[in-house]
């Protein structure tokens, strides 16, 4: 028995050891080529963008740009307006998500609302930008009479939060049930559990989620027609038109002006650097976590 065993042993070793068939080797390498060339090809857009952006954008970015509206040639408003309007966006959304996040997680087995929850979620992820701005100007807009930084964030604030919720909630879920089991048998409640165990656990992926999401108010153009407008010079507050980098953007790229024309390109450079930036951080922070 002992020596059959020990014959099919060598026998699986050396099938093991043994080369490929020439079939399976070609057909490896030809799966390879389709799959680097079709990679190489979805990164042929991408990478003539970023090209032409740095070709016509990067001569005529200067220092004190930053620092300057955009009625004296600079974009420096325009970063202060976006940074604003974002900031705002975080502030309402990121603790309703976090929350709404929690209760789908945790709170899925005893309550039914959570179904219905996760379905609104999950539809406003899919919602046009332009129809969340229509949405902001009817709710804020034309009830302050105004267009204002506040309407724009939240606005921004309604395309983050579907973002912040889904990440918070799978998040959650990827944390062991061992975990939770092991706090209830020292004596934890439901609420300490959730909230000194699994969420704690949990904060890498929800700050890549909220991370993400960051980035993608980042770039919102429409929302932003709608509810904050646009300003040449610096905001006077809160309540009033406000610039953003997107909506310079699409205002200015028509302009005959030619120094406005170039401020096009140049402020393209920047909002790109800003996401990149942020992009680079949440995958920092999912790298980290792959370690812990």
């Amino acid at each position: 028995m002992s020596g059959s065993i020990q014959s099919e042993t060598d026998e699986l070793a050396i099938e093991l050891c043994s080369p490929l068939p020439t079939e399976r080797v070609i057909f490896t390498y030809a799966m390879n080529a389709i799959a680097f060339g079709l990679t190489g090809l979805a990164l042929i857009p991408l990478l003539s963008i970023l090209w032409e952006i740095l070709v016509r954008g990067i001569s005529g970015l200067k220092s004190d740009m930053f620092v300057k509206a955009v009625i004296d040639n600079g974009f420096g408003n325009a970063i202060l307006g976006t940074i604003i309007m974002v900031l705002i966006g975080g502030i309402l959304s990121i603790p309703t998500g976090i929350m709404t996040g929690i209760f789908l997680a945790e709170f899925s087995q005893t309550n039914p609302i959570t179904g219905v929850v996760r379905f609104i979620s999950s539809i406003l992820t899919g919602v046009p930008s332009i129809v969340v701005g229509v949405f902001a100007y009817g709710v804020i807009v034309l009830v302050t009479k105004g267009f204002s930084a506040i309407a724009g964030g939240f606005a921004l604030a309604v395309i983050m939060l579907p973002v912040i919720i889904l990440t918070t909630e799978e998040s959650l879920k990827l944390i062991p049930i061992s975990q939770r089991l092991a706090s209830a048998a020292l004596g934890g409640t439901r609420f300490q559990t959730i909230f000194r165990i699994v969420v704690t656990a949990a904060i890498p992926g929800i700050t890549t989620g909220i991370l993400l999401a960051v980035a993608r108010a980042a770039g919102e153009t429409a929302p932003l027609i709608f509810t904050a407008l646009f300003s040449l010079d610096w905001s006077e507050g809160f309540l009033s038109p406000t610039a953003s980098l997107p909506v310079l953007i699409f205002n200015l790229y028509n302009d005959p002006d030619p120094e406005k024309s170039q401020l096009v390109w140049t402020t393209s450079i920047v909002l790109l650097g800003l996401i990149l930036c942020v992009s680079i951080l949440s995958r920092l922070v999912i790298r980290q976590r792959r370690i812990n």
